[in-house]
């Protein structure tokens, strides 16, 4: 049986195609270029020779074939570059050795302009037509296609990098405290930090953090939300805790001891947001090791979301289990969120653990609680999250 070989990589693809383009039409020089941040990037080369440029090398998009064609003040095809005043003067016409060029521009999807597929040769050429140029603009769509998705994803990478970057060095972070109370009086037993963000159409607290640790930041902000938050702690009632919000990647880092600084560890929880599994667990209960003997407590969210918070609790051993809002959601009406929640509390109370009920927001919910034994709760019933004046 004849073994099966993988699909070729798309760059090498791409590479063919260019080349493909180059022979096809007879040209010494084929390329695609990518306009970012005011340069022209050449990312794929073929030539009949050595390359006139390496890919990555970038220069002003101003200075190039590439904008004219956009503008439209070249045609797409030209036969003699000498004949053009506007393209005599570009340094790009002598240090390649331009002569004849074709060129189109690479359009994605939502019609904004990638760049340019163009090919040039070193002699003057009468031979190109309007054929040629449906030719490469035939091309230049296939390559779009086939560089869409990665186009995008970069393009989404940056703009959350600059936002986040943008809400990180201004620090336009608001912190809001929802109560934490006991079930049986409504006695404020602790408060939790929740970050608020600049108002973005379809964008959350939890897309603001998912962003940033897929661009690399959620460090940098849980950080800042954490010191932010610490910043008024002085402001709530002494005998109330304050629950922060953190990741196992922020606790695997070296600067939340740093930031939690002096501030009163018997006060502090610390609520581990993770969804995904984790499998660092070892390294992680060693970092927050010195901190827990120094008073702080453990907190495991969205406890009953799903399997990864329960491997959490298990291999943490946290102080506090904090339901998820999904499982109490209704709780009075669903004999399995009843039985789960019982569970869970029976679990706690065999280990040593306390347990909050999330998203508390009807008094049959609280009465369903209570009667299961569950000593604290948040959630709109006892108060929504709050700025602090």
């Amino acid at each position: 049986m004849p073994t099966q070989q993988s699909p070729a990589p798309l760059h090498d693809i791409i590479e063919s195609a260019v080349d493909l383009a180059r022979i096809c039409l007879r040209m010494d020089v084929a390329f695609i270029s990518e306009f970012r941040n005011g340069l022209r990037i050449f990312r794929h080369i073929a030539a009949d020779g050595e390359l006139p440029v390496q890919p990555g090398h970038a220069d002003p998009l101003s200075e190039s074939y590439c904008q004219h064609i956009i503008d439209g003040s070249i045609p797409s095809i030209v036969d003699d570059s000498h004949i053009y005043p506007i393209l005599k003067r570009l340094d790009c016409t002598e240090a390649m050795r331009i002569r004849a060029h074709l060129g189109v521009p690479i359009r994605l999807s939502d019609g904004s302009v990638f760049g340019t597929f163009c090919c040039y040769s070193r002699r003057p050429s009468a031979s190109l037509r309007e054929v040629d140029v449906e030719g490469m603009a035939r091309f230049a769509r296939l390559i779009a296609d086939m560089l869409e998705q990665r186009v995008l994803n970069e393009r989404a990478h940056e703009e959350a990098s600059l936002r986040l970057s943008e809400v990180i060095d201004g620090r336009a972070l608001a912190i809001a405290y929802q109560p934490i109370v006991a079930l049986a009086d409504g006695t404020i037993l602790g408060y939790e930090a929740l970050s608020r963000f600049p108002a973005v159409a379809d964008r959350g607290p939890a897309q603001w953090f998912d962003d940033a640790h897929r661009v690399d930041k959620g460090s940098e902000l849980e950080l800042l939300a954490i010191e932010l938050a610490l910043g008024s702690l002085a402001q709530l009632p002494p005998s109330a805790y304050l629950s922060l919000n953190v990741s196992p990647q922020t606790i695997l880092g070296s600067a939340l001891a740093r930031r939690l600084g002096a501030a009163p560890l018997d006060r502090l929880v610390l609520e581990v947001t993770e969804h995904a599994p984790v499998e660092e667990y070892a390294a992680i209960a060693a970092g927050l090791d010195g901190l827990r003997r120094g008073g702080l407590r453990l907190a495991i969210d969205d406890a009953g979301s799903g399997y990864a918070s329960f491997r959490h609790i298990l291999q943490l051993r946290p102080d506090i289990i904090k339901l998820d809002q999904s499982l109490i959601r209704q709780i009075d009406l669903d004999p399995g969120r009843r039985a789960l929640a019982a569970a869970l509390t029976m679990f706690a109370r065999d280990t040593g653990c306390d347990v909050v009920a999330e998203g508390v927001e009807t008094d049959a919910e609280l009465g369903v609680l209570r009667g299961l034994g569950i000593k604290a709760g948040q959630g709109y019933l006892f108060g929504r999250p709050a700025l602090q004046n």
